[in-house]
């Protein structure tokens, strides 16, 4: 505030007490205190003043329209932002949009007469569609070869009977390998 050091005040300190003498020291910083208490308290009462008469006049209330006005939201800012991160988290190839219907021409618009560079856009607009067309319909083309190469796949009878597991295979041949055995005698008729 008064930008007094430790030092001036010492020195202050002692001047006072040679001048003021030790008798009087009390008394003079007792008034002090009040004065300095009576200025606190006028300069509270000064503020409260100002407080009361700027909330009369709707101060309060333009600084709050001002800061609504400025804030990111009124102004769209949370709207750009949010924009461009949903652009930086985009992804062209694992998007999945419906294609957008083709406009309507009508036979005014269609008798416009086009300048150069609009007849040069709108055939290669037209080469565009006519390529994306033709690669649609191969892409459909090879997905119809599949599924109906799963289909029938799916529908070929396997032959019955002429397929034996290689578990039943090993298994029967040692038996069939086995000659028959002879009817048991009796021994006595030997």
């Amino acid at each position: 505030m008064f930008d007094i050091g430790w030092t001036e005040l010492v020195m202050i300190a002692v001047v006072a007490l040679i001048v003021i003498g030790p008798k009087d020291l009390p008394d003079m910083f007792r008034t002090l205190g009040r004065f300095t208490a009576k200025l606190r308290s006028m300069s509270r009462e000064f503020t409260r003043a100002m407080e009361t008469a700027a909330n009369e006049s709707g101060v309060k209330d333009v600084a709050r329209d001002l800061k609504a006005a400025t804030s990111p939201q009124a102004t769209g800012l949370n709207a750009i932002k949010d924009a461009a991160a949903k652009f930086e988290k985009w992804d062209p190839l694992k998007t999945t949009s419906p294609p957008r219907p083709a406009p309507v021409v009508t036979p005014a618009a269609a008798a416009v007469p086009m300048g150069p560079a609009t007849q040069a856009l709108a055939s290669a607009q037209a080469e565009r569609k006519a390529i994306a067309a033709e690669a649609a319909q191969k892409l459909r083309a090879v997905g119809k070869e599949k599924a109906a190469d799963a289909v029938s796949a799916v529908k070929k009878p396997k032959s019955v009977g002429t397929a034996i597991p290689k578990a039943a295979v090993g298994k029967a041949a040692p038996a069939a390998a086995k000659k028959p055995r002879k009817p048991a005698t009796p021994k006595g008729d030997a």
